[in-house]
């Protein structure tokens, strides 16, 4: 018998790819296994002419439970008690969560269920969220005495410190009316309507050119860690340079000439 697929993908014709989750039974927990084939799905995705934009989303009630807390007992045998082996696998999710942001591709997280820990880190770092109005959220690792530091990294650069010290000292969970108000996610609909809200923002932004994409999610969150003068200078290059690509050409003269542009992506 066939063991099913942790992750799921689907690329329809517009260039829309969908990545699933696919372990409901482990409520999609960030196994070493779905750490390394998200790793190699974005990588992968990133460098495809074919894709446009990234969907992540999930199957079953809880959207991403975290770390596989099972997994990571498991680790503490070594003589060491664990030390090297969580080593590991910070690094491995944190090289998922920066390969989200270091995607050309724009990531959108479609999420139906509940994202804990390192599963709300997940969402926040993805570039948009749509959550149905059932989904919560919540960092909840000082419940059980490991406090949700890394979470913390996506977490702090999506909502206002008070909002975030709030979700990661209490733990509690966070509706996703909240999570929409504060930031968290762009917007909530109705369960039934998830997934066609989400795929009409993703055929909406997989119609622009995905050289301009990339250019400004690149610049994007290259200029928020600079200071104010070294941002703008930094923005004002990335813009020269995009106002020389072909696509900015075609763009600026088929709105001039009011007809649609035929974008060559470049």
């Amino acid at each position: 018998m066939t063991t099913p697929a942790i992750l799921l993908r689907d690329l329809d014709a517009q260039g829309i790819l969908r990545l699933t989750l696919n372990d409901a039974a482990r409520r999609n927990a960030l196994s070493e296994a779905m750490l390394a084939t998200l790793r190699a799905a974005f990588e992968e995705a990133g460098s495809d002419p074919t894709v446009r934009v990234i969907v992540l989303a999930a199957h079953g009630p809880a959207f991403c439970a975290g770390h596989d807390l099972k997994e990571m007992t498991a680790g503490r045998a070594g003589n060491d008690g664990g030390k090297a082996y969580f080593a590991h696998v910070m690094s491995l999710c944190a090289g998922v969560m920066q390969g989200i942001v270091n995607c050309p591709k724009p990531v959108i997280a479609e999420v139906t269920g509940v994202a804990t820990a390192a599963g709300c880190q997940l969402v926040a770092s993805c570039d948009l969220a749509i959550a149905a109005d059932t989904a919560q959220f919540s960092t909840p690792g000082v419940h059980i005495g490991l406090f949700c530091s890394t979470p913390m990294v996506a977490l702090s650069r999506n909502v206002a410190d008070k909002h975030a010290m709030e979700m990661l000292l209490t733990g509690d969970m966070t509706s996703a009316a909240r999570a929409a108000k504060i930031g968290l996610v762009n917007r909530t609909v109705t369960p039934e309507v998830v997934t066609e809200t989400t795929m009409a923002m993703a055929r909406k932004i997989a119609s622009k050119s995905s050289m301009t994409l990339a250019t400004g999610k690149r610049a994007y969150y290259a200029q928020r860690e600079m200071t104010l003068p070294d941002a703008y200078e930094y923005a004002s290059a990335v813009m020269v340079e995009n106002m020389l690509a072909q696509d900015a050409r075609e763009g600026i003269g088929a709105f001039i000439e009011k007809r649609a542009p035929e974008w060559q992506d470049a």
